[in-house]
C-alpha cells in the first residue's frame, strides 16, 4: 500500500467510525445475504461480534502505516479461523461486505480511489490469513455449526 492509500484508509475510517455500530449491522447483513453458509460460524448474538469487528478494524487501521507490526497478529488469526471452519472462498464475501458496507457509510465519499485503498488494505490483510492457513497445513472442511469468527481477550484481534 502506498503511503496515500493508508491515509485514505484511516480518513475514510474516521468518517465511518461514528456510525460504527450500523456499519456492523450493514456489514453481517450484508456478508449473510450474499454468503448465508457462513452464518452457523457466528453466534445467534452477533452483539459481541460485532463489537470486535469494529475494533479489530480500528486495530488493522490505524497500524496500516507499520504493518510489519500486526502481521504476526493477523497470521494468527489465519491460523485460528483454519479451526474454525474457514475456507479460502469465504474471503472473497468478506471483502465484498466490507466494500458494501463503506460504501453504504461514506456515500459519495467513498470515490474510487477510496475502494481501491480498502480493497488493497483488504487484500493485504487477507493474503497474510490465508499464508498462515497455507503454512499450517489443509483446510478443514466443513461448517461447523459451535464455531465463532473471532475470540474475546484483549490481544490482537482481527477478524476479516
Amino acid at each position: 500500500m502506498t503511503p496515500e492509500q493508508i491515509a485514505l484508509v484511516q480518513t475514510s475510517f474516521k468518517s465511518v467510525a461514528p456510525i460504527a455500530s450500523k456499519a456492523a449491522d450493514l456489514f453481517y447483513d450484508r456478508l449473510f445475504e450474499i454468503a448465508p453458509e457462513v452464518r452457523p460460524m457466528f453466534p445467534a448474538d452477533l452483539s459481541g461480534q460485532k463489537v470486535k469487528l469494529v475494533a479489530m478494524l480500528g486495530t488493522a487501521v490505524n497500524n496500516l502505516h507499520q504493518l510489519d507490526v500486526i502481521l504476526p497478529a493477523v497470521r494468527d488469526l489465519g491460523s485460528r479461523h483454519r479451526h474454525y471452519g474457514v475456507t479460502t472462498e469465504h474471503y472473497a464475501p468478506v471483502g465484498a461486505a466490507l466494500l458494501w458496507t463503506l460504501e453504504q457509510g461514506l456515500g459519495s465519499r467513498f470515490t474510487t480511489d477510496v475502494k481501491v485503498a480498502w480493497s488493497e488494505a483488504y487484500s493485504a490483510l487477507a493474503g497474510a490469513m490465508q499464508q498462515s492457513k497455507l503454512e499450517s497445513g489443509p483446510e478443514k472442511p466443513g461448517v461447523g455449526t459451535d464455531r465463532h469468527i473471532a475470540g474475546g481477550g484483549s490481544d490482537v484481534r482481527l477478524l476479516i
